[in-house]
C-alpha cells in the first residue's frame, strides 16, 4: 500500500516566542519598591507589636520591683525585657505553687474572701470562668470552625463554634441538640454576634481557628490551607506563582504521556 503524504497527520505551527514588553526604568523601580514593601511591612509590624509588648509588661512589673533589684539603677542604659522575663517566672512560680495542696488551699481562702465582696465577686467570677475557658486544653471552644446560612437564604458565614448550652437555657430551646456559635465581623474579629443554632444546621469546616480569623480579617484575600505567597510585582499582571504552577502542570503532562 502505497503512502500517501496528504494523509500524514499536520505539521505542527511553529512557536514563536514573543518578547517581553521591556520595562522602563521607572516601572523597574516600582516593582522593587512595592516588592520592599511587601517584604518589609509584615517584619516591621511584627517588631512594632512585639516591642510594645515587650516595653508595656516592663513598665507594669519594674512599677513593682524595687530599685535595688532593677539592672537599671547600675547600668548606664535600660535592658528591655527584663520585665517580661519576671512576669513570666513569676506566673510560673505561682501556677507551680498552685498546683499542690498548700498552694490550692491560699486559692480557697482567697477566693472566700472574694466571694463576700458584693462587687468584686461578679467580676472575678466572670473573668475566671472566661480564662478557664479560653486556656483550658481540654475544652472546645473557639476550636472549630463552621458555616451557617446567614443573613439570607444561601448567603453563608464564617463562625466560631463555641460550647452547648447550658440547662437552664437548652430546656427552653425549641428543639434539642443546639449549639452556640460566634459570627464575628470583618476586619475586626473580636465583634460580631453570639446566637444558639441547631447543630444540624451548622457545617463544621476542616479548618483551625487561625485560618478562620485570618479568611475573616482579609476579607476573603487569604484562604485556608493555601500557604504559598503570591507576590504580583507591578507591571507584570501576573503572580510569581503562576509560573511555577505552569512548570508544575506541563512537567505533569510529560510524564503522563505513553
Amino acid at each position: 500500500m502505497a503512502f500517501d503524504a496528504r494523509d500524514a497527520a499536520p505539521p505542527l505551527p511553529k512557536l514563536v516566542a514573543v518578547p517581553d514588553k521591556a520595562q522602563t526604568a521607572g516601572a523597574r523601580l516600582r516593582t522593587y519598591f512595592l516588592t520592599g514593601i511587601i517584604v518589609a511591612g509584615p517584619l516591621a509590624v511584627t517588631a512594632y507589636i512585639v516591642w510594645w509588648i515587650i516595653t508595656t509588661v516592663d513598665g507594669w512589673v519594674k512599677a513593682l520591683v524595687p530599685a535595688a533589684y532593677l539592672p537599671d539603677s547600675y547600668l548606664p542604659f535600660p535592658i528591655p525585657g527584663y520585665g517580661l522575663v519576671l512576669a513570666i517566672f513569676g506566673l510560673t512560680l505561682l501556677g507551680f505553687l498552685t498546683a499542690n495542696l498548700v498552694g490550692r488551699s491560699l486559692l480557697r481562702l482567697g477566693e472566700v474572701v472574694l466571694e463576700r465582696m458584693p462587687l468584686v465577686r461578679g467580676v472575678y467570677k466572670t473573668f475566671k470562668q472566661i480564662f478557664e475557658t479560653i486556656f483550658s486544653q481540654s475544652g472546645t471552644s473557639f476550636r472549630k470552625v463552621g458555616l451557617v446560612e446567614y443573613p439570607a437564604k444561601g448567603m453563608w458565614s464564617i463562625v466560631f463554634i463555641s460550647s452547648e448550652p447550658g440547662a437552664d437555657v437548652a430546656e427552653r430551646l425549641p428543639g434539642k441538640d443546639h449549639i452556640s456559635v460566634f459570627l464575628p465581623c470583618t476586619p475586626n474579629p473580636t465583634t460580631g454576634f453570639y446566637f444558639y443554632l441547631p447543630r444540624k444546621e451548622v457545617i463544621e469546616l476542616p479548618i483551625s481557628v487561625e485560618e478562620g480569623a485570618k479568611l475573616i480579617m482579609s476579607a476573603g484575600l487569604i484562604q485556608p490551607g493555601d500557604g504559598r505567597q503570591k507576590v504580583e510585582p507591578a507591571g507584570t499582571g501576573t503572580p510569581l506563582i503562576a509560573e511555577v504552577e505552569l512548570d508544575s502542570a506541563v512537567a505533569g503532562e510529560t510524564r503522563s504521556r505513553p
